[in-house]
């Protein structure tokens, strides 16, 4: 976890850490890599995803001392991962599909639908459907929780998580997912992102902090949050102990930087490196490189070499 949640600030007089907190931070490092691939299908991101499970898993550390310790961790922390999606899509502009979803009647379809496949086949399928839904058929499908604990998780009732459950089924059997519109490209963000590439990959240091403004804010995943100019960021990539490389490529659609381990003869997707460009310079650097879980739950990857771009 990042600095704030390293425990240090909940040792007593002896040194000793309360159990809630070493319990807290052991079931973390077990469940992160599934409450990424929940929010990731929420958010419709593995980008947005990890973040959100970054305030979630803040949120619940502030709040710890408010937890009832008779109660398991894990689905009150994806009840917090929940409420945190919500106010994600809300800010992304969909509060109207969130608030007439909220508004349906809970009540209870005759029929149930027929079945449309369940498991991973779904999480690729839910990214169109109101959030309530999707949350709900996620949650039931891929994460095999009950009725009761989805109603308690989304703070519905079990009625209410049946019916959403039922709309949800109903659209996937009967509906495609819309195509997404592709991405158009921003020739400024191409340019400079080609740029770092080969200044990064050159260890041209000097040359990379020319890109970089001079307020620019970097966030290294489990690590790091604030200016890049107070971070011994180079000096980190230096020491890997494993041959990589960047290269600009795509991760579900969302051109990015792709950070590629060296293992025997070829070359893997390892992380994701995500940058926002203002006025020809790099404003806002966000480092995935300590979460290879996101590789792993993105939907599309693709690399960028030679000016083509190939499926991986």
């Amino acid at each position: 976890m990042m600095n704030s949640m390293d425990g240090e600030d909940y040792i007593d007089g002896s040194g000793r850490v309360e159990a809630r907190y070493l319990a807290f931070l052991e079931t973390v490092s077990t469940l992160r890599p599934s409450l990424h691939r929940y929010c990731a299908r929420m958010t419709g991101s593995v980008m947005d995803g990890e973040d959100v499970v970054q305030e979630a898993l803040i949120e619940a550390y502030r709040k710890l001392d408010q937890f009832d310790d008779r109660r398991p961790l894990k689905p009150w922390l994806f009840r917090i991962a929940y409420n945190r999606c919500i106010d994600f899509l809300r800010h992304k502009g969909v509060r109207d599909e969130a608030e007439a979803a909220a508004a349906v009647p809970e009540a209870i379809l005759p029929i149930e639908p027929a079945a449309f496949g369940v498991g991973k086949a779904v999480e690729h399928l839910v990214a169109w459907l109101p959030p309530k839904e999707r949350a709900c058929i996620l949650l039931k499908e891929v994460f095999d929780y009950s009725l009761e604990e989805i109603a308690d998780l989304v703070d519905s009732t079990v009625g209410g998580v049946k019916a959403a459950l039922s709309r949800a089924r109903t659209k996937l059997a009967e509906s495609s997912p819309p195509e997404k519109p592709p991405r158009r490209a921003d020739p400024e963000l191409t340019r400079i992102l080609q740029l770092y590439v080969d200044r990064f990959n050159q260890r041209d240091w000097e040359g990379v902090r020319e890109l970089i403004s001079a307020d620019a804010r970097l966030r290294v995943f489990d690590r790091f949050g604030g200016k890049f100019a107070d971070a011994p960021y180079f000096f980190n990539y230096d020491r890997w102990p494993w041959p990589w490389k960047l290269e600009r490529g795509e991760v579900d659609g969302e051109p990015v930087l792709i950070v590629l381990q060296r293992g025997g003869d070829t070359w893997t997707s390892y992380s994701v490196i995500r940058m926002k460009v203002i006025g020809q310079k790099i404003e806002r650097i966000a480092d995935y490189i300590h979460c290879p879980w996101m590789i792993q739950a993105a939907t599309s990857i693709s690399l960028v070499g030679g000016g083509q771009m190939r499926a991986i």
